[in-house]
């Protein structure tokens, strides 16, 4: 297998075999993401990307997951995808997963019909980085996208019947009353959207963002432990979905919690609750065990 640059994958996809499509990410705009800025975005051609999976073939023929890179392999031509899916399946007879990250921009880009063509052909999963429902904040962080817009993209991965699982970031907006704001916009859109996994992650300025250039000029405020977890309380207190995963244990949150809303909601805001009254070590991550 071959890779080009930074390799970055979901946690969850931990186990999952890695396929490089692109060579960063197409929007690649974001304030706060550090992850492809010294990457020009392309496409891998097919001919190498097929090379890659029947070497994969060769050594993992067991295969049953694997995660489309890099930053937002949905922006690929829907021809050339399909053809990428047709074989993976092809190499790997146990494959039983294929995920990707998605871009608001370029998941619109896609028509309905061809999201679901996708799905057939075995895309399972798409991750989208919603990072909020704050129509202000998403121009600031520059998402490319408004809220409606957001919303749409979701529910069209959704649609197609795809596993969405929408990536939120705690601490995006600083302190005071945009906090609050953000996470209760957060919350409406996620209850609008209604994915099947919400994952939350810990706003960590990486070096040569925008974000990270805010913060050293004091134009933004990081939030401490505590608010950030008063602020992942107040998104709880107001997320009604029905069935969805909150996957909240990313190595950059201060505390590592998950369940399924409603079933352990309250289970998980008396843990809040209970950190934020005790600052028990126990359950908090301090600053050396967080990352990215």
């Amino acid at each position: 297998m071959r890779y080009e640059g930074n390799i970055f994958r979901p946690f969850s996809e931990a186990n999952s075999y890695l396929l490089q499509c692109t060579i960063g990410c197409s929007h690649n705009q974001c304030t706060f993401c550090g992850m492809y800025k010294g990457e020009k975005y392309r496409l891998r051609s097919l001919s190498e990307i097929k090379e890659d999976i029947k070497m994969a073939g060769e050594y993992y023929p067991a295969t049953e997951k694997v995660f489309l890179c890099d930053g937002d392999a949905i922006a690929i031509e829907t021809e050339i995808l399909l053809e990428i899916l047709e074989e993976l399946f092809r190499t790997f007879p146990s494959l039983r997963h294929v995920g990707t990250y998605a871009g608001p921009v370029s998941t619109l880009e896609k028509s309905l019909s061809e999201l679901t063509a996708l799905r057939a052909a075995g895309l399972t999963k798409a991750y989208l980085g919603v990072e909020t429902g704050d129509e202000k904040l998403l121009r600031e962080i520059k998402k490319g996208v408004d809220y409606s817009q957001m919303l749409q993209a979701g529910q069209n991965l959704i649609r197609a019947g795809m596993n969405l699982s929408a990536m939120i970031l705690l601490g995006l907006a600083g302190p005071g009353k945009r906090s609050k704001e953000h996470a209760l916009n957060t919350a409406k859109i996620c209850n609008e959207m209604k994915p099947q996994y919400l994952a939350a992650l810990t706003v960590t300025p990486v070096p040569g963002t925008i974000l990270f250039r805010q913060v050293q000029k004091g134009e933004f405020q990081v939030l401490d432990p505590m608010e950030t977890l008063a602020e992942m309380k107040v998104l709880l207190e107001n997320i009604s979905v029905e069935k969805m995963k909150f996957v909240g244990t990313h190595a950059s949150n201060y505390l590592p919690i998950t369940g399924e809303i409603p079933k352990d909601k309250q289970k998980m805001l008396d843990l809040i609750e209970y950190a934020m009254r005790t600052q028990d070590p126990r359950v908090l991550r301090n600053e050396k065990m967080r990352g990215l």
